[in-house]
């Protein structure tokens, strides 16, 4: 450790197409759950910092939406809430698919994002648990690292099992400053229990109702009341048309209900007491093309 016990310190900001486990990778270096991680694309909505601490350093990581050409102002803000977080990074991890060669999606974060930033890039291939094929993961390797012109570092991780998380967390640590903490050493995450509550509840929307609701779906905490042995959560899910509605709350409310559990037994890990949890479906129509609503439902 340098003078004046200053430790490595910054910004790391997670960088990935859609679906390639950042939100994963996230919880596996934090070593508990802070982001919601599904099987499905743009589970990611906002930049939700991630907060490292051991003996000698503190990384401040930041879980970015799943990068893709926006269609609609949703996506806008997707877009913009990655684009911020590199500005002010002092290192992006460009996680990739260690299973597939680069693609499309990957070479359009490159040019948009990567190629003109001074912000050093490391190369994070993940999933190296589903590839046994040595000769085939090279290769694969290889044809992510012609975008940099072979002139940036790797690591291969599995953000699923833990594999190699602590040489990647070493490598991150070699191109941090030194600096003071930004934060306690007992806190995990930038964020409150009003948005952890929302998060679990979509989580398990979209872990419950898979394709048959599509991810035009916001959920507002309309009151959070901590007691000392129960937390009182009603929040409403807002959705794009009765249709959606309908397959939200199902047959005589059993979706909904379902939903509800699972979102309770997840929050009452995290808080470690008893949680009530009222839910409510709304229908707000357009509410993704429509800036005042997006603000509204924290979208800004």
């Amino acid at each position: 450790m340098e003078e004046n016990n200053k430790i490595k310190s910054g910004v790391v900001v997670l960088v990935a197409r859609p679906n390639v486990g950042k939100s994963t990778l996230l919880n596996k270096i934090l070593g508990q759950k802070v982001a919601i991680a599904t099987p499905l694309r743009q589970t990611t909505r906002k930049n939700l910092k991630g907060i490292y601490t051991d003996s000698d350093s503190q990384i401040i990581l930041v879980d970015t939406p799943g990068v893709h050409k926006p269609l609609n102002e949703l996506g806008k803000y997707l877009s913009n809430q990655s684009k911020d977080a590199i500005s002010d990074a002092d290192l992006i991890l460009f996680l990739v698919d260690a299973t597939q060669n680069c693609g499309l999606g990957d070479k359009w974060i490159y040019e948009n994002y990567l190629k003109s930033t001074k912000t050093p890039v490391l190369l994070v291939l993940n999933k190296v648990d589903l590839i046994k094929d040595l000769e085939t993961r090279e290769l694969n390797l290889f044809s992510y690292k012609q975008m940099f012109e072979y002139n940036t570092d790797s690591v291969k991780v599995s953000a699923k099992t833990g594999r190699n998380i602590g040489d990647l967390i070493k490598k991150i640590k070699n191109y941090l400053p030194y600096c003071e903490k930004l934060y306690y050493d007992d806190r995990i995450a930038d964020t409150n229990m009003r948005e952890i509550a929302s998060e679990i509840i979509r989580e398990n929307i979209i872990l419950n109702t898979q394709d048959e609701v599509p991810h035009s779906v916001a959920v507002l905490i309309d009151s959070y009341k901590e007691e000392e042995k129960i937390d009182k959560i009603s929040a409403n899910i807002i959705v794009n048309n009765e249709s959606q509605k309908g397959i939200l709350i199902g047959k005589k409310g059993t979706m909904l209900k379902k939903i509800g559990t699972g979102a309770r037994i997840e929050l009452e890990k995290i808080t470690q007491k008893k949680i009530f949890l009222e839910l409510f479906v709304k229908v707000q129509k357009n509410w993704l093309k429509d800036k005042k609503m997006l603000k509204e439902f924290g979208y800004e």
